[in-house]
């Protein structure tokens, strides 16, 4: 690793966390001649359907962890934890949801975030369609292959 002398690998790691933990999207730093740039990696959010006069009801189903009644949908609808990790349903503390019950996704939409290992693995729609339950909580603690979402 000697090429890393300009900028050490200690400077590099503590820039990640700060971008890991702050609200910035991407940092560019450069010192003497070495540049390093440390991307957040959310895509841009898509806006979800326009609800008529402004009312959303917040629905959410959540399920005991044994996952009895989710083994009951069509597993092709099911939008699964790609790693064991912390789900995130929205972007940042505080920030909306990426989606809610009744919202229509895209192909490739951002519906949520596992964070495992400080790592944030963002978990896009495999199908088109309304989200017709939200299995998992913010917050909570899901498995690989645990049912987050269902798309209708």
């Amino acid at each position: 690793m000697s090429g890393w002398t300009a900028m050490d690998l200690e400077t590099i790691k503590t820039l990640i966390d700060f971008v890991g933990r702050s609200r910035v999207s991407e940092l560019t730093v450069s010192e003497h001649g070495t540049t390093v740039r440390i991307s957040a990696g959310l895509a841009k959010r898509t806006s979800p359907v326009p609800i008529p006069n402004g009312r959303r009801d917040r629905i959410v189903e959540v399920t005991p962890a044994d996952g009895g009644e989710i083994a009951r949908g069509d597993s092709s609808r099911m939008v699964k934890a790609p790693v064991f990790g912390v789900l995130h349903r929205s972007p940042n503390p505080g920030a909306p949801a990426f989606v809610e019950v009744g919202d229509v996704v895209g192909v490739g939409q951002n519906l949520c975030i596992v964070e495992a290992m400080k790592v944030f693995n963002t978990v896009s729609a495999h199908r088109a369609g309304p989200i017709t339950r939200i299995l998992a909580g913010d917050g909570q603690e899901v498995e690989a292959g645990q049912p987050l979402m269902e798309i209708g």
